[in-house]
């Protein structure tokens, strides 16, 4: 058996490193040159740097016009600057790629794989944004969409009366794992106050029918809240300090927490947390609807969309990209994914598997061309009610607000036949289903006014 006083006598000054060289060394009897081995693969020497070129990556898109040309070139730009970053070595774009936030941060629409680090920009504050689907067989789908409307709630924040939802919480053995880890213990009261709630901006309730079956099915579109939020910022804090000390010219957005370190290993069992969590939150919104509308579901299915995903020492941060791959998503029924378009267009159900081009991962929707701003100013001319009219005739769409958001209405999005067409050809899933649109919730402009909350 090693200790920290062997590697002392080896000539190497205490560092965090030592635990994690200590547990492997024991555990693999490692002495003499395999030990050695060993620590000079984890002892961080010098300051690594950005590659000067960027790793290859996958481009599963091509451009119909101008506009999309002019995205592609934008996502591009800074896929490239991402894929300098020295943890990376592979990278994927979808065809709903599109960029956010300065240049090098992951796109919406990017896969990026890192050796044995974790970048928590990458899978972005909206942690384990995902999509959850509920079978409720042969029943009016207005049914369905009334009552999911009067249980849930969107918007900024939590409940205040949230008692009968925390309490689902409290009785799990989550709540203990909650308390147990360094980056989720400090949040459990956001834990319980945003439990059985959706958000804000593109997360959504869509009820729509089976094209196969006929049967009526429930999907929910949401993250993890303002835990995950927050614990995505505490992760951002540790990795800016690793940052620092091990490659002060990687760009600060694009910082990492090493797998081999302790904080590491804490910061993966919290992505865990939160993936519970957020598959709990979907349930308990679909659990209440069943309840209120007394019936029983056939199946669920879901995955996550806005997360990282472990294959051995390889992390993919998938930032707006499904899992294709079933050792990524080992908990969905039948293999079954969900690929949302747009509110007048349906819900893809995808299977799939991992290519050379794919890594793994199918687009996570339509995505977008143009920013919101730059939507609102093309529609400038029109007022909000005629332009809520024309693109949901015939839908029954909600805002919980009470306030339209045009940027939520189809023509924000990309052409979703498009999109489409390109997952077909560049391999992306095989679409099983498709779950025609009858309505929707989502939270509306609720900035334009604050008294409905």
């Amino acid at each position: 058996m090693i200790d920290g006083n062997t590697l002392i006598g080896m000539g190497y000054k205490p560092a965090k490193w030592f635990g994690y060289v200590i547990e492997q060394a024991n555990n693999k009897n490692l002495s003499g040159d395999s030990l050695i081995s060993l620590i000079e693969e984890v002892k961080p020497s010098a300051p690594v740097h950005p590659f000067n070129e960027p790793v290859s990556y996958y481009r599963n898109i091509e451009a119909d016009n101008k506009e999309e040309l002019d995205n592609i070139n934008q996502v591009i730009e800074t896929m490239d600057e991402l894929m300098k970053t020295p943890t990376l070595i592979n990278g994927s774009i979808m065809p709903d790629a599109c960029p956010t936030g300065e240049k090098g941060q992951i796109p919406v629409g990017g896969v990026a794989v890192a050796k044995n680090a974790i970048h928590p920009s990458m899978h972005s504050s909206d942690m384990c944004c995902s999509v959850f689907a509920t079978n409720f067989g042969k029943i009016e789908p207005k049914k369905v969409l009334d009552a999911a409307h009067s249980i849930t709630h969107f918007g900024p924040g939590g409940r205040k009366g949230y008692k009968d939802f925390s309490g689902i919480l409290e009785n799990s053995s989550l709540y203990e794992r909650i308390l147990d880890n360094f980056f989720t213990k400090d949040y459990i009261e956001k834990a319980c106050a945003h439990l059985g709630t959706q958000g804000d901006g593109n997360h959504f309730l869509f009820v729509g029918v089976s094209e196969t079956t006929g049967d009526t099915y429930m999907v929910t579109h949401h993250g993890s809240r303002g835990f995950g939020a927050s614990v995505y910022k505490k992760g951002m804090s540790i990795a800016e300090r690793y940052r620092k000390e091990l490659s002060p010219r990687t760009l600060k957005r694009n910082a990492w927490i090493p797998f081999t370190e302790t904080e590491g290993k804490l910061y993966w069992d919290a992505v865990q947390i939160i993936r519970d969590w957020t598959k709990l939150n979907h349930s308990v919104i679909h659990n209440k609807t069943l309840d209120k509308v007394k019936h029983q579901t056939k199946e669920t299915f879901w995955n996550e969309h806005n997360s990282v995903f472990k294959d051995g020492e390889h992390f993919y941060h998938a930032k707006g990209a499904t899992p294709l791959d079933d050792k990524f998503v080992p908990d969905s029924y039948n293999g079954l994914r969900l690929i949302p378009l747009n509110m007048s267009q349906p819900v893809l159900v995808v299977k799939g598997n991992s290519t050379d081009t794919n890594l793994g991962f199918a687009p996570h929707g339509a995505g977008r061309n143009i920013s919101r701003k730059a939507h609102k100013e093309k529609k400038s001319g029109q007022t909000i009610e005629s332009i809520f009219k024309e693109e949901t005739q015939g839908l029954d769409v909600r805002f919980f607000s009470g306030n339209i958001d045009i940027t939520e209405l189809p023509s924000a999005y990309k052409n979703a036949e498009n999109v489409q067409e390109q997952m077909n050809k560049f391999g992306l899933g095989e679409v099983v289903d498709r779950i025609m649109p009858y309505g929707c919730i989502m939270a509306g402009d609720w900035k334009k006014d604050v008294i409905w909350k």
